[in-house]
């Protein structure tokens, strides 16, 4: 009597190694990209100081509530040149309008794209200013005197508003 024996493959050709060493290398490969992407980005803090950022709500409080009693609303327009807005300023105490305003300009995330417009009065209750061109995102604007008295703000969906409303949050 003869005994067959079957001649085995080797390991690497039979489909259940691979098989059961597709979850590990798959998982190092993605946990190898993380920590790439980890060590090579900045982890930009939305506020430095926020403890004493934390502290001076009140006040900020009070410049909304003052712009709601001056009944102090703007707009904010960007025409073809991006790097030009207009803002177009109703309310206000009576007398002369402030000759300069700043705009800042806040990304959600990264600090570091911040941006500080001055706006210089250019007719009754109109403005313009030059800003750095943004990239697309939700940007937080607010707009103050240069005393500090009162601040609008509002939310920019750059590139699709080509106007924003700023009010008080009142």
């Amino acid at each position: 009597m003869s005994v067959m024996i079957e001649k085995s493959k080797p390991w690497y050709r039979e489909p259940w190694p691979w098989i059961l060493m597709v979850m590990p290398v798959t998982a190092v490969v993605a946990g190898s990209f993380m920590m790439w992407l980890a060590v090579s980005t900045e982890d930009g803090l939305v506020e430095d100081d926020y403890y004493k950022k934390g502290l001076t709500i009140n006040q900020t409080i009070e410049r909304d509530q003052a712009a709601q009693s001056l009944h102090i609303k703007a707009q904010l327009m960007v025409g073809d040149d991006p790097a030009h807005v207009r803002l177009m300023l109703q309310g206000g105490q009576p007398g002369t309008p402030p000759q300069q305003l700043r705009l800042k300009v806040l990304h959600p995330t990264r600090a570091g794209m911040d941006q500080v417009v001055n706006l210089t009065r250019r007719g009754e209750g109109y403005y313009e200013g030059e800003i750095k061109l943004l990239g697309a995102a939700k940007w937080r604007l607010i707009l103050e005197d240069m005393d500090k008295l009162w601040r609008l703000t509002g939310i920019w969906q750059v590139p699709k508003d080509k106007s924003v409303a700023l009010s008080s949050r009142g």
